[in-house]
């Protein structure tokens, strides 16, 4: 029998975003579903440029809308592409850097004493020229 590829538009989102790299981490975010004004905590599982895996037991419907708060990017728009088993694939409106989200900010006051008083916080650079 011969595949007719995707049939709509949420199976092409889908099958991009299953094409496209993914890195694997464990990080928390808040979903917000459309319909509901109160946020879902989801374990991250995996992230690509065009959606994510989310890990929670909330019952979710293929083709809802979604707000995801992602650290160092913010809210970014997107809808359920697939759900079973207490995860499911939300598939972004935009692409994100998967790297951003990734990177961990640090506070000026989270920094080692050695490092504190470097002007880091300032945009200025570690290393003094000569």
């Amino acid at each position: 029998m011969d595949s007719q590829g995707p049939a709509s538009l949420d199976e092409e989102v889908a099958a991009l975003s299953r094409g496209a790299d993914r890195d694997s981490l464990f990080m928390q975010a808040n979903v917000i579903i459309a319909g509901s004004t109160e946020p879902v905590l989801v374990r991250v599982r995996n992230l690509s440029a065009g959606g994510m895996l989310a890990e929670n037991p909330v019952r979710v419907e293929q083709g809802a809308a979604v707000e995801v708060e992602l650290r160092n990017v913010g809210p970014v728009p997107g809808r359920i592409v697939w759900a079973g088993e207490g995860k499911f694939g939300i598939a972004f409106d935009w692409a994100v850097n998967p790297q951003a989200v990734r990177r961990q900010v640090v506070n000026k006051t989270e920094l080692p004493v050695s490092l504190s008083g470097l002007g880091l916080s300032k945009g200025r650079p570690a290393i003094r020229p000569r």
